[in-house]
């Protein structure tokens, strides 16, 4: 078993679908990104899975909308961290 193969954070999907949806790839570089994702990230729990279906299955619509605000407020404060810093 490799665990990381077999296991991921699902918060990590939140992330990326957040940006993809509101077309971070299309505005900023891939490094601004990368550091952008780092940051949200540390700012979030961890919630190990093994597949995707697994959170399918598991949460029910209140848990994902809480989830899914959680990713914003996080991606929010570290967008507007990476834009202060970058000013300086």
């Amino acid at each position: 078993m490799q665990l990381d193969l077999d296991i991921h954070n699902f918060y990590e999907h939140l992330v990326v679908e957040h940006l993809e949806d509101n077309n971070y790839s299309r505005d900023y570089e891939k490094e601004f990104l990368a550091d952008l994702c780092c940051l949200a990230l540390t700012q979030l729990p961890a919630r190990y899975i093994r597949h995707d279906i697994d959170m399918a299955f598991f949460l029910n619509a209140d848990e994902r909308k809480e989830m899914s605000e959680e990713v914003d407020a996080a991606i929010d404060l570290a967008f507007n961290y990476l834009q202060s810093k970058g000013e300086e």
